[in-house]
């Protein structure tokens, strides 16, 4: 008796002293992983099909959070990538879609007319981070090392490069399709550094990249040209090397872009995940060659689902179907006139189901805008394909489920989201020419687009899963968490215990 509780008190002793030096640890390396319209189903579905050393090994070897939840609407690809870095939702960090309005004046997510292209003589590096309004898990990284700790993103999307890079990140590199190389922004640099003109000279020799063109992004192989982008990072910047943690944030649109064209079904989104896999086998050895295993710390998550094609889904007697934006409006416009004279123009844009009205246009007219939002949406509830409809300015007091209010209200930044929001019937999406007939999209509350993959693979990251559900948000508290640093500055998750414990 007296060895066993000698036993146990060593044990005990043992668990204490591990848990108070973890304080004293690091990784060498922080790696996250954004997979552009990648539905949490898909781990199931391909997990046969996937080798042992791509997506396999992380749900194999890390832990998963198989009930991940994206906790806000409207789900794009720019909020996505922002809310999982900054730990919080629109509400506070601003990014309101891949296209908002600032001022009465419509701009993509990262625009910033006072930065040139760096690398090509196009416009696709006039970006920045600068309209996100929060800090990011690189950005706290950087502060909590003194500058010393280095942060990169790299993806075939500007947005998707350099939102989850953050503010302070020494570098982000996207694609320029026209021009067929890798670029960034004067916000980060002059002029590009030797290794990626190095490394642009052998894109311009790859005869099937100069084939692909612009295609490039409906293509397995896009995956695969950044994959080799993010390792030779890896190697040329030397991650991982130095005395404080680094970070590299790497984000697949292949993805996004077949899924639009092709759908969820079918050889070539089967084609683009188990690529995908090969590419992610490829990245992970790298990491282990460079970093060493269990150095490194990696999540692996999606910025947002998608929905099944609506045709193949009313093909298997599902509810489904498409819905127009553009022929709403008209109708909307036709009945507004009939009852008050009145000849439209007085919606500026439809975004992402969400109607921004034109206030100057209105006024103009001697109207009032709140008059005008509320017929507005009285011709909205009218729609047989729309369930449910409301004002932003009375989302608190409308008769919206609690689950869409919170959403929305968690969606929402006065002045960029616009005035009314509306929630089509399950299985109704927007459709038109670039989606139609195979493909589809996303963007609606409903877990075809707001469930997601959430792994984490590596240093200190137990091995198992867990069926709580948690949000896109609860991925940066976790890491900051693990690393010991503080939370990003609008951050709203929670750190999910069961890694963090």
């Amino acid at each position: 008796m007296k060895k066993i509780l000698l036993v146990l008190l060593l044990c005990c002793a043992t668990l204490s002293g591990w848990a108070q030096s973890k304080f004293g640890e690091k990784p060498r390396l922080v790696v996250g992983i954004v997979v552009d319209q990648m539905r949490w189903d898909y781990l199931s579905r391909y997990y046969d099909k996937f080798t042992r050393d791509g997506f396999r090994r992380l749900i194999d070897d890390g832990f998963s959070c198989n009930n991940c939840l994206i906790n806000y609407v409207p789900t794009v690809t720019a909020i996505g990538h922002t809310s999982v870095y900054t730990g919080t939702t629109p509400a506070y960090h601003g990014i309101c879609g891949n296209s908002f309005y600032i001022n009465g004046h419509k701009v993509n997510s990262c625009d910033d007319s006072n930065e040139q292209t760096v690398g090509s003589d196009s416009d696709k590096g006039r970006r920045s981070p600068r309209n996100m309004l929060a800090t990011t898990i690189g950005d706290q990284l950087r502060l909590h090392t003194d500058f010393k700790g280095r942060v990169f993103g790299v993806s075939y999307k500007d947005r998707a490069a350099i939102l989850p890079a953050g503010h302070s990140a020494n570098a982000a590199y996207w694609l320029d399709l026209k021009n067929r190389r890798f670029i960034t922004s004067t916000y980060y640099m002059k002029s590009l550094p030797k290794w990626v003109q190095e490394h642009n000279k052998k894109l311009e020799k790859d005869k099937d990249f100069k084939k692909l063109g612009e295609d490039i992004g409906l293509s397995p192989r896009c995956g695969t040209i950044i994959t080799d982008m993010a390792i030779a990072l890896l190697h040329s910047e030397k991650l991982g090397k130095g005395e404080d943690t680094d970070m590299l944030c790497v984000s697949y649109s292949q993805t996004d872009v077949i899924g639009h064209k092709y759908g969820t079904r079918g050889e070539r989104t089967d084609d683009a995940y188990l690529q995908l896999d090969r590419d992610l086998g490829r990245l992970l050895k790298a990491l282990d060659e460079q970093v060493g295993r269990g150095n490194y710390l990696l999540f692996l998550t999606a910025d947002h689902g998608g929905a099944h094609n609506w045709k193949y889904m009313q093909e298997h007697k599902l509810a489904a179907g498409p819905w127009r934006s553009n022929e709403m409006k008209e109708r909307i416009y036709e009945a507004i006139s009939n009852d008050s004279g009145e000849d439209g123009g007085y919606i500026a844009d439809i975004l992402d189901y969400r109607i921004f009205l034109d206030w100057e246009m209105i006024r103009s007219r001697g109207l009032i805008t709140a008059d005008m939002g509320h017929q507005v949406l009285w011709e909205l509830e009218k729609e047989p394909d729309i369930a449910f409809a409301a004002l932003y300015k009375d989302l608190a007091t409308s008769a919206l489920p609690p689950l869409l209010k919170e959403r929305a209200l968690m969606g929402y930044y006065p002045g960029r989201s616009g005035d009314l929001i509306f929630f089509p019937r399950p299985g109704y999406y927007e459709s038109g020419s670039w989606n139609e007939p195979t493909g589809t999209t996303h963007g609606e509350w409903n877990p075809y687009d707001a469930h997601i993959p959430c792994l984490f693979f590596g240093w200190r990251v137990p091995h198992g899963a867990t069926s709580r559900q948690v949000s896109i948000t609860d991925i940066a508290p976790t890491v900051c968490q693990l690393l010991h640093i503080q939370q990003p500055n609008a951050c709203t998750g929670q750190s999910i215990v069961e890694i963090t414990k």
